[in-house]
């Protein structure tokens, strides 16, 4: 019997990294992967639980596959990530009796053993343990070429911040930073196979190299990843607002392989709200960092997290966050109404503001960040940008994609031969998610 698996992913970047890494662990174990749950032998799940609505929508999908496992008892049905690090196996076996197995965000590595196990023994398997720091550093996920121009290369994992609304350091754990030498070995190899842009990733990368005594800086990190030959851009996520030095910004006027954007979440607007959120800076010392950022790179765009309705949140908290998107001019914005998270503190707060009231706010604040992101877009009508080809557009019609250096969607009509070369692209129009453009010669 052939062994097949499909595998559904939810959430950041992190578990991006995660799922490839399954992919990878299943395949030395024997199984191929499927694009229809319906032809799989093993049916996984890497979710996310940093807002309610996640943990909703994988729910969701978990229940849409009870009866392909009545109809094929033989199937099985896995969940990770940080739902299931978060819940535990014996609450998701009690809440969802089809499911045999829950792994937590510290063990993929032990996916194959665990598979293996409920199919050899028929038995429900959980491992949701936290790894000691020594063990961790021996299993940070590495990365091989697979004919792709860009890839994520884990740096740290885990967060110590505490914000009073996330789950993040209970669901990953405390901080942690890999080798520099082993990251920079990894984005080498990675340039020698053909990736030619990396984005260094973690839950808090301004913080790497904190935590272990001798390592470097992440500025010194950024500093020899740039030197790197064959790699042509730079990114990285998340940045916490607070542990950005004048080093890092400095790093956006001086490394030329920098991408200039940042993802900088401020959250709100209101310095009373940071406080209870305990982001650890004001509205104020945030505005500051965005003047010398932009002082220090001038054509650098933001782009930022927003959440509406924090307990305690009134009117005038709310009109210092839309006049924060007004004064910062964010290219794009992810937002979110608050939703309490088992075990932070922020669930504990008293929340009396109404829903609708909430709502109502929410889709203020998303009609002044549309008009703002469409003439912050709108603007590159005509001029030529560097784009770095990434393969086919989905659009079809013989034409390329590539990204801006502000991680914008460029379609223009060229050739495949132009993918991981950087081109320039005169942009012709902005649709909201993506640009049109064509190619200059």
């Amino acid at each position: 019997m052939n062994k097949t698996f499909y595998l559904e992913t939810f959430g950041c970047q992190m578990n991006v990294v995660d799922s490839e890494r399954i992919v990878s662990l299943l395949d030395g174990i024997g199984y191929s992967q499927v694009e229809d749950p319906k032809q799989a032998t093993l049916i996984l799940m890497n979710t996310c639980s940093i807002r309610d609505k996640a943990v909703r929508k994988a729910y969701g999908h978990l229940g849409r596959f009870k009866p392909l496992k009545e109809k094929n008892p033989s199937l099985i049905i896995g969940l990770g990530g940080c739902i299931a690090q978060q819940e535990g196996g014996e609450s998701l076996f009690d809440t969802f009796p089809y499911l045999d197995l829950v792994f937590g965000t510290h063990n993929v590595h032990r996916l194959p053993e665990l598979v293996q196990k409920v199919e050899q023994d028929r038995v429900r398997c959980e491992e949701t343990e936290f790894l000691d720091m020594e063990t961790r550093l021996r299993l940070f996920p590495s990365r091989t070429g697979d004919e792709t121009v860009s890839r994520f290369v884990t740096v740290m994992q885990g967060c110590d911040n505490f914000c009073s609304y996330c789950v993040v350091p209970y669901v990953r754990g405390r901080e942690i930073s890999r080798p520099s030498q082993e990251i920079l070995a990894e984005v080498e190899d990675l340039a020698a196979q053909g990736v030619r842009e990396v984005t260094l990733i973690g839950q808090n990368v301004n913080s790497y190299g904190t935590q272990q005594s001798g390592e470097i800086s992440f500025p010194e990190l950024l500093t020899r990843v740039d030197a790197v030959e064959g790699i042509k851009r730079i990114r990285f996520t998340t940045s916490h607002p607070k542990d950005i030095s004048p080093e890092l910004v400095a790093c956006f006027g001086t490394l030329p392989k920098l991408c200039k954007h940042l993802h900088l979440p401020v959250q709100s607007g209101s310095s009373s709200i940071l406080q209870a959120m305990n982001r650890g800076y004001s509205r104020e010392q945030y505005l500051k960092l965005v003047t010398q950022l932009r002082a220090t790179c001038p054509d650098i765009r933001l782009t930022t997290d927003i959440i509406v309705g924090f307990p305690g949140e009134t009117e005038e908290d709310f009109a210092a966050t839309m006049s924060l998107l007004e004064q910062v001019r964010y290219a794009e914005i992810y937002s979110f109404l608050f939703s309490p998270r088992q075990g932070t503190g922020a669930a504990k707060l008293v929340d009396e503001t109404p829903a609708t009231v909430k709502s109502e706010r929410f889709d203020r604040m998303l009609k002044l960040q549309d008009e703002i992101t469409r003439q912050i877009w709108q603007a590159d009508v005509g001029q030529t940008y560097p784009v770095l080809v990434e393969g086919e557009s989905k659009v079809g019609e013989g034409q390329m994609f590539g990204r801006t250096t502000w991680n914008r969607i460029v379609n223009f009509s060229g050739s495949e031969d132009l993918v991981g070369q950087l081109v320039d692209v005169q942009i012709t129009k902005a649709h909201r998610n993506s640009q049109l453009g064509e190619l200059v010669k």
